[in-house]
């Protein structure tokens, strides 16, 4: 069991996102009441599943095609979310480490449907960052192009939007603030 200790950390949010990888890959809510008492608690039941390779194929999201390219990166990414999860907060990887494990994964990326047309013209052979930084141009273009139509708002200044912060309301959240 995890202990409490009523201080939020770093390691409690990759714990969370290591949490979020498991319902990406199965499907599942982080605790689903309509399942047996056994299979209830998301992270618990994914360990167990996770050990047999079997049990661990059926426990993936029906709804994605899996073939071999697509399993080994879920194994990559249900290895880190195990790591996430670790049960002592000294065993979790920081976040960079998480984001070292995805971004290799990112570079691997490949969209499922090749024949579907893609209105921002990006070529579906590119990597995952190549595909981003064209559809970044592709957005920096069209934004100059509608900022002078009268039509359209400015994006330029966003933080408008923002409310301002609530009196009282701390400029960092600290671990003493929570409790």
């Amino acid at each position: 069991m995890i202990a409490v200790t009523g201080r939020v950390t770093t390691k409690v949010d990759v714990f969370s996102f290591g949490v979020i990888l498991m319902e990406l890959i199965t499907g599942r809510k982080a605790l689903d009441e309509t399942q047996p008492e056994e299979s209830m608690h998301l992270v618990s039941w994914f360990r167990r599943m996770y050990l047999n390779k079997d049990s661990f194929r059926k426990s993936i999201d029906p709804t994605i095609d899996l073939n071999e390219e697509t399993l080994t990166s879920i194994h990559t990414v249900a290895e880190l979310a195990g790591h996430c999860c670790a049960r002592e907060p000294y065993q979790r990887p920081d976040m960079g480490h998480a984001v070292n494990v995805l971004s290799s994964l990112a570079e691997l990326w490949k969209p499922c449907d090749q024949n579907s047309e893609d209105i921002y013209g990006i070529d579906l052979d590119m990597s995952l960052p190549q595909a981003l930084k064209k559809w970044q141009a592709y957005e920096g273009r069209s934004q100059m192009e509608s900022s002078s139509s009268s039509l359209l708002p400015s994006l330029d200044n966003t933080q408008t939007s923002i409310p301002t912060r609530p009196y009282g309301f701390a400029e960092s959240f600290t671990s003493a603030d929570g409790r």
